[in-house]
């Protein structure tokens, strides 16, 4: 079959937290954006507690696919007695998969 199109396959919001998880175990693939950092220091907010969001928070916000073709959603969690929700993305590369931090809410 030359010349077949390839299918990207629709995520669901299991697959994509159980994703999100697997990758934030590595902190190196973890990269937070301008944005984020700005928020995560209005908010008192600290890198380990994004990351524990990432590895076990609740999907809050449905699995969806961003303006730049990315899977994206937003996960929950209570951390230190704070509730934060972390909207965070996968994106690829030729060097393979990151979790970009979009953004920090509390």
């Amino acid at each position: 079959m030359t010349g077949a199109a390839i299918l990207p396959l629709r995520m669901n919001d299991a697959n994509l937290k159980r994703r999100i998880a697997a990758l934030a175990q590595d902190s190196a693939k973890v990269v937070v954006t301008t944005h984020a950092r700005k928020r995560m220091r209005e908010r008192r907010v600290l890198l380990t507690q994004v990351i524990e969001v990432l590895q076990k928070g609740v999907i809050s916000g449905s699995a969806h696919q961003n303006i730049r073709g990315n899977w994206q959603c937003t996960l929950t969690k209570v951390v230190a007695g704070d509730r934060i929700d972390v909207a965070a993305a996968i994106y690829v590369d030729a060097a393979g998969e990151l979790v970009i931090v979009i953004t920090v809410i509390d």
